[in-house]
């Protein structure tokens, strides 16, 4: 497995950021393709609006961005929208790729509890006995019909081993389903389950972790197997959740100015990023041909767009 360019175990960043990489996983089989198992979410302490550290991966015969996806705890839509040039499931061995392992913090009028953008497919989450420090994990969420709905929640029940109780919305798409699934390997649910106040819809871990980073669900929202456990732990019932769409976000870094821009093919997020740029008064400070660039490539890579 090639080994990417930034420092292990510790990735520091000039905004006095700090990412934890934990130790590499062990290999597991799925759906015929060898796959790394999903490390634990990465922990960073809050400077400015801005965390983690960009690194990058030399291609070895027989890997793909589908798994290495998993690998580095990024979802499938990040790591392949910051590679567009490469082949998702055949990249030429020997190509070095980008790991964005970096993010500008969603714009939301107080850091606290757990924060999801749609957008980007992420989850933040910000511990309140340590306020200084957020914590990150890659999402699957709603499929077209079934977005995840977006609106301020809470956590009004954790659940370990849940059982799933197939919807009738569901057995009607797939008969052969049984009303129950037991907790186990076949259970979609995967080991743990946080309800939120909007009762139809759970945060949980999965059986199929290449949804991670893709529109796959009913509407709920799927962590990586390894995440969840962590995650669950570490919220309390009563937990804010805040879900939002927030295609475009800035971040203002000693004296630059960060534009990052998540989306589909069809999206024109020109309109959204200018837009955002005047709403806070950042104008003068842009370069607007850079963040032209920004909005219509759509890497998912924070990028200084200054003047």
């Amino acid at each position: 497995m090639g080994k990417p360019t930034a420092p292990f175990p510790i990735l520091t960043d000039n905004d006095m950021t700090q990412r934890t990489i934990f130790p590499w996983c062990t290999i597991f089989a799925l759906t015929a393709l060898l796959v790394a198992r999903p490390c634990a979410g990465a922990e960073f302490r809050l400077g400015s609006g801005m965390i983690g550290t960009l690194a990058s991966h030399e291609i070895r015969q027989g890997e793909s961005l589908i798994e290495l996806a998993p690998q580095y705890d990024l979802g499938y839509n990040e790591i392949v929208a910051a590679n567009q040039e490469l082949d998702p499931i055949i990249p030429e061995p020997g190509a070095r790729i980008t790991i964005p392992s970096r993010w500008i913090i969603p714009d939301v009028p107080l850091r606290r509890g757990i924060v999801i953008n749609l957008s980007e497919m992420r989850l933040f989450y910000f511990p309140s006995r340590h306020p200084d420090r957020v914590v990150t994990y890659p999402i699957g969420i709603g499929d077209e019909g079934w977005e995840t709905p977006t609106g301020t929640y809470r956590i009004v029940e954790k659940i370990t081993r849940p059982t799933w109780h197939v919807p009738a919305s569901i057995r009607r798409q797939k008969p052969e389903l049984p009303k129950e699934v037991p907790p186990g390997p076949d259970n979609p649910l995967g080991s743990h389950a946080l309800r939120l106040s909007l009762r139809s819809v759970l945060i949980h871990g999965t059986d199929r972790p290449f949804g991670i980073g893709r529109q796959v669900s009913h509407g709920c929202i799927h962590l990586y197997p390894n995440d969840i456990p962590k995650l669950f732990a570490a919220v309390p019932v009563g937990t804010k959740v805040s879900i939002i769409r927030q295609p475009v976000k800035l971040a203002l870094l000693n004296g630059h100015v960060f534009a990052e821009a998540h989306g589909g093919p069809d999206d024109d997020l020109m309109a959204t990023a200018f837009g955002l740029v005047f709403s806070k008064g950042l104008a003068d400070r842009v370069d607007l041909q850079k963040l032209t660039v920004v909005a219509r490539e759509k890497t998912g890579i924070p990028t200084d767009v200054s003047r």
